[in-house]
């Protein structure tokens, strides 16, 4: 990875018992890559230019949430693709329109305002594979945030090095090559080669939860344990993660529109759960949480009244003529 010699380096321990990651992946192939200009996905296009993927399509959303910073930040990554001499995508969405419209976080409409427009580059490029510059605290700060919602372990592993989400009818595979990375090895590769980059003052602010966890939770928990927790949560996510990964391959296949009840009815309360959270998330729906998917097993009770539940942004789940399916 981008430096092995460093300090808490449990992540990069895993990641040598595994195969590379990126020899799955050849490098004269064609590549979308996430950057927003600040110092991770920066680090993560400087490296795999000079690993010799010259191939790679940086992709810039502008989430217009700091004005004349965000315009910046369009023109700075912009400029670094042209440095790289790899080919540049540039969109806009108004995020704080979008988390109002849809009654959500600006964090979540800006998540997925991003990966509707990786998805709709990829699609529009024919390249479906992206890669993305989250590294093992992420990985981490993941791990708590969904425990703490309670989202069971297909939350608490639900970063994975690579995966595929089916956005808007795109299949995007979505590869994450610094997973087993530490933000400071990151921090030591960008002294090392001189890389500038976009400090974005939001990450200071304390109010969206994911900052609250790094900048609070963690050094709080670490304080009264006395001890580095770092990468003890980073094995729990990674063995939740690979344990998600066989249990998701032995589930019916959840691409189906429509779910049968009377076969719901039949399965284990557990394993029921586990297809509805895997169809619900290849229909698309955010935050699958356990109170949603609690909510459509209500609709196999034989003696509901209710036959419609409903989910964020304007959307139900119906059921009718002994199906259950998403309007």
């Amino acid at each position: 990875m981008i430096a092995l010699n460093v300090g808490c380096s449990a992540p990069m321990d895993w990641i040598q018992i595994k195969t590379n990651l990126l020899r799955t992946f050849p490098r004269n192939t064609r590549y979308l890559i996430g950057v927003s200009g600040g110092r991770d996905s920066v680090a993560l296009l400087h490296w795999l230019v000079d690993l010799g993927y010259k191939k790679l399509i940086v992709c810039h959303l502008n989430h217009q949430l700091r004005g004349r910073s965000s315009l910046a930040d369009a023109r700075f990554v912009e400029n670094i693709a042209l440095k790289h001499r790899v080919e540049f995508e540039l969109e806009s969405a108004n995020v704080r329109s979008l988390a109002t419209k849809r009654k959500t976080s600006i964090e979540t409409a800006g998540r997925e305002a991003r990966y509707k427009f990786f998805a709709e580059t990829a699609r529009r490029r024919k390249c479906k594979t992206i890669f993305l510059a989250h590294h093992a605290d992420d990985m981490v700060e993941t791990f708590l945030i969904n425990l703490f919602r309670g989202t069971g372990s297909a939350g608490l592993g639900s970063m994975r090095e690579a995966s595929t989400r089916s956005i808007g009818g795109v299949n995007l595979t979505i590869v994450r090559p610094l997973l087993g990375t530490w933000r400071k090895e990151i921090d030591i590769y960008v002294r090392k080669h001189r890389i500038t980059f976009r400090e974005d003052a939001s990450n200071k602010n304390l109010h969206p939860l994911r900052n609250r966890i790094r900048h609070r939770i963690i050094p709080y928990l670490e304080k009264i344990l006395g001890r580095n927790i770092r990468p003890a949560i980073w094995r729990a996510a990674a063995i939740a993660g690979e344990e998600e990964d066989w249990i998701d391959s032995q589930l019916p296949d959840s691409g189906e529109l429509e779910l049968p009840v009377a076969k719901l009815r039949a399965l284990p309360v557990a394993l029921g759960r586990r297809v509805i959270f895997k169809w619900l998330r290849m229909q698309n729906i955010s935050e699958v949480s356990f109170d949603v998917v609690e909510r459509v097993r209500s609709l196999l009770d034989t003696g509901a009244r209710v036959a419609k539940i409903n989910l964020a942004r304007n959307r139900h789940v119906r059921r009718r003529a002994g199906k259950i399916f998403v309007e």
